[in-house]
């Protein structure tokens, strides 16, 4: 289906709602039934029609067929988070005495669910570098359900080969589990290369606006049912009518957004790698990148993300840098309007700061939607107060 149809047209049956360009937002929490026959049959399969806002309501379907298609999944369910959508997607496919094999240093709530709740219940999960596909069939075990992937994950960028992850995965009966939000669907198909389950968080690139939070889960029809039968429902964690409006209208300029920012975004790496301050840039689809032929391979492209390393051994530099930047905000996540950067010492205690560790020296970049030569100033006016 063409993503000009997917945006504008699917999902969207105006006739049923006055013609109104834009569909309008069903704020209520319960639906009534004519029949007790009627009411019988939603309490039976209530994935099959509308009974009560916490499960589907209708302009969150308008969301999900849209979502859906364009990850090329037969369905999706929309949580009012990334974090709820990890949560309910691996919760969904464990049971105790189960084996979990993730990628090192996954979202931070992805990692706590693995370290501090799975365990209460005898979930165990395995960290591996995951670029190589030995590394994943050396962590298997014979009790392993789950492998979660994270592709590029949001420091290093560092990529799975997907294609190889699922084949392997099929043939051991193992679910796989991708964090695809970096991507979107529009740069990176995983399930048509063969993984399971397809998240992202809606906050980035699919709001685009910084003011609404919302995650994706896409996959097979029965896979969806499975989770919003237990999950979804149980945890209460569906997005609500407002927020799904949101998403919609984010949806309708997301292909000309991550456009411009994918433009902006090689222009501002063309200035930083040339900078004397800048000791490299980490960027998927720069060719100096250490995956560069698989990031071509499965995806299409890559906008807005990259990570700098500075050339200092004083986090003071790090911090004046960050703290003198004059229009591009500190803040976490990405994908909205505004550039953002994050510096890793952030997170780190002052007196463990390693200047010999790169990975200290890293500052998270978002170019969003301003003009290029606006971005390079204020970073070449920052830099040069680094040292002042």
């Amino acid at each position: 289906m063409d993503i000009s149809q997917i945006i504008n047209e699917l999902g969207e049956e105006r006739e049923n709602y006055f013609n109104a360009i834009s569909p309008p937002i069903a704020q209520t929490s319960n639906f009534a039934f004519k029949t007790v026959s009627d009411l019988s049959k939603a309490f039976e399969d209530e994935m099959g029609g509308y009974l009560y806002s916490r499960g589907l309501n209708p302009t969150v379907e308008i969301l999900r067929k849209k979502l859906a298609a364009l990850d090329g999944a037969e369905d999706c369910l929309v949580f009012n988070s990334g974090a709820a959508a990890i949560f309910a997607g691996v919760l969904a496919n464990v049971k105790a005495g189960d084996h979990i094999v993730s990628v090192k240093a996954p979202y931070t709530w992805a990692q706590r669910m693995f370290d501090i709740i799975l365990p209460r219940f005898g979930v165990t999960t395995t960290y591996i570098n995951g670029t190589r596909i030995e590394n994943w069939e050396q962590a298997t075990k014979t009790n392993t359900t789950l492998y979660y992937l994270e592709s590029p994950n949001s420091w290093d960028f560092a990529l799975q080969p997907l294609r190889e992850v699922a084949v392997l995965a099929r043939s051991k009966n193992i679910t796989t589990f991708i964090d695809n939000s970096f991507c979107t669907p529009l740069y990176q198909k995983p399930i048509e290369i063969g993984i399971d389950m397809a998240m992202q968080t809606a906050t980035k690139y699919i709001g685009g606006h910084s003011d609404t939070l919302g995650g994706v889960l896409s996959g097979s029809h029965a896979m969806m049912k499975k989770i919003f039968d237990s999950e979804y429902l149980n945890i209460g964690s569906g997005i609500q009518p407002f927020n799904a409006w949101l998403l919609i209208r984010g949806l309708r300029t997301l292909p000309a957004r991550i456009d411009r920012i994918t433009k902006t975004s090689l222009e501002v790496l063309k200035f930083l790698k040339s900078h004397p301050k800048i000791e490299s840039v980490i960027f998927p689809l720069d060719e100096s990148f250490p995956q560069y032929q698989l990031a071509k391979q499965q995806m299409s492209g890559a906008c807005g993300l990259m990570t700098l390393v500075l050339k200092t051994n004083k986090r003071t530099e790090i911090v004046k840098f960050c703290e003198n930047l004059q229009h591009i905000m500190m803040a976490v996540s990405w994908g909205g309007h505004e550039s953002l950067v994050i510096p890793k010492c952030s997170g780190i205690p002052v007196s463990d700061f390693d200047p010999s560790n790169p990975e200290h020296r890293y500052i998270r970049l978002y170019v969003g939607l301003e003009e290029a030569d606006y971005l390079i100033k204020d970073l070449d006016q920052a830099f040069e107060k680094m040292i002042k």
